[in-house]
C-alpha cells in the first residue's frame, strides 16, 4: 500500500471520529529515517502532516521511530514540515536506539514544539525495525528539563516528582520482567539505594 492510499482510507475513518466528537491525532513514523529505504525526504514528512491535519488531525506527532535521528536532521525535517503546518499542531516522537532521543527532544524544543511524546521507563520499540529501541524514557527527559526555562504543562510549579515517576519506571519495568533503561532513572535509583544502605548502617 502506497503512502497516498493510507492517507485515502485513513480519511473517513478521522472524519466518522471527529462527527462524534473525538479528537484525532496523527503520527507520521519513520520521520528521519527509514529502515527499508535510507533517509526519507522531509518534503514527504511535511505532506504527510498536512494532509493529516487537512483530515482534521488536532496535533501531528513527528516520529523518528528507527532512532536514527540527529538534532541537526531533526531540526531540518522540522522547518520544512513547519512550511506547511503550524508548529502549535506538531509534537515529537523520539527513540533512543543511538542515544540522541534526548538531544533531539531539545532540537525540536528549539523548533518551537512544545509536546513530546515520552514513556516511563523507554518502554516500547519499533517492531519493523530490527535493534530500534523504546521512546525517550519519561525519567531522562524530565530530568533533562531540570534548570532549564522550560516548563511542563499540568504539574505543579512547572514540574513533575521526578523521584516518583522513577518509581513508575522500575515498577512497571519489573511488572514486565524488564529493567527499566532510563540512564536518570538507574542513577537516581542506584543514588537512592546507597543512601537507604548508608541511614540503615548508622542504626
Amino acid at each position: 500500500m502506497t503512502t497516498a492510499e493510507s492517507i485515502h482510507r485513513l480519511e473517513p475513518v478521522a472524519r466518522a471520529a471527529i462527527d462524534r466528537g473525538l479528537r484525532v491525532r496523527g503520527y507520521v513514523s519513520v520521520a528521519i529515517a527509514c529502515p527499508y529505504s535510507g533517509p526519507v525526504d522531509f518534503v514527504r514528512v511535511r505532506d504527510v502532516a498536512k494532509a493529516l491535519v487537512d483530515m482534521g488531525c488536532y496535533e501531528v506527532s513527528l516520529g523518528d521511530t528507527v532512532g536514527q535521528g540527529t538534532p541537526t536532521k531533526v531540526a531540518e525535517m522540522i522547518e520544512e514540515v513547519k512550511r506547511s503546518v503550524p508548529v502549535e499542531r506538531l509534537a515529537g516522537h523520539f527513540h533512543d536506539t543511538y542515544g540522541t532521543a534526548v538531544a533531539n527532544v531539545f532540537a525540536a524544543l528549539e523548533q518551537g514544539i512544545r509536546t513530546i511524546d515520552s514513556s516511563v521507563g523507554g518502554l516500547g520499540g519499533c517492531p519493523y525495525s530490527p535493534g530500534a529501541t523504546g521512546n525517550v524514557a519519561t525519567e531522562d527527559v524530565l530530568y533533562a528539563l531540570k534548570d532549564s526555562h522550560y516548563k511542563i504543562a499540568g504539574s505543579k510549579n512547572g514540574t513533575i516528582d521526578l523521584d516518583e515517576m522513577v518509581n513508575i519506571g522500575w515498577w512497571i519495568s519489573e511488572k514486565l520482567g524488564r529493567e527499566s533503561v532510563s540512564r536518570a532513572g538507574r542513577a537516581l535509583r542506584a543514588r537512592k539505594q546507597r543512601e537507604d544502605q548508608e541511614r540503615k548502617a548508622k542504626l
